[in-house]
């Protein structure tokens, strides 16, 4: 199975997050090749030069080869590149499974906090971009812990 890893790739802590992810994918099941871009050091050494086109053209080609895309949504905002990597994988109907771990995602039945929704600059809660959201529900779906994350690659190898 061919896996695209979309991941925001450009803090220490992003490069590092991602490679302990791939790591225990990877670990899954030995027949699993998961293309991490930022491995792919034509495009993303960053000490050296690949234009928009040469970046577009190679993920764009190694989403398309993929039987799986997976995500991972945390960030202030979804990362622009994961964005557009789901946005390609959906309309390939590629399937896909998001990793959204953003911890003021809790507390959805606590009165207070729903409360606060009322007064203005209180939201308590993380907003993600309903329409890149919807895309990757669309093919597949949204997990919040990473063992649940792995169960559900798990489940498309069989």
């Amino acid at each position: 199975m061919k896996i695209y890893f979309a991941g925001p790739m450009f803090a220490q802590a992003d490069l590092r997050y991602n490679e302990y992810l791939v790591e225990k994918i990877r670990a899954l099941d030995h027949s699993i090749h998961v293309y991490l871009p930022q491995e792919n050091g034509a495009i993303n050494d960053k000490t050296a030069y690949a234009d928009s086109q040469m970046i577009a053209l190679a993920d764009t080609q190694k989403v398309l080869e993929s039987d799986l895309l997976v995500a991972v949504l945390d960030g202030a905002v979804i990362d622009a590149g994961v964005a557009s990597e789901i946005g390609v994988a959906y309309a390939k109907n590629i399937p896909m499974i998001g990793l959204y771990t953003d911890t003021r995602q809790q507390g959805a039945d606590n009165h207070k906090k729903l409360t606060a929704l009322n007064n203005t600059a209180e939201n308590q809660f993380h907003y993600l971009n309903l329409y890149t959201v919807g895309l990757l529900k669309l093919n597949g779906s949204i997990t919040t812990d990473e063992q649940s994350f792995l169960s559900l690659i798990q489940d498309q190898l069989n």
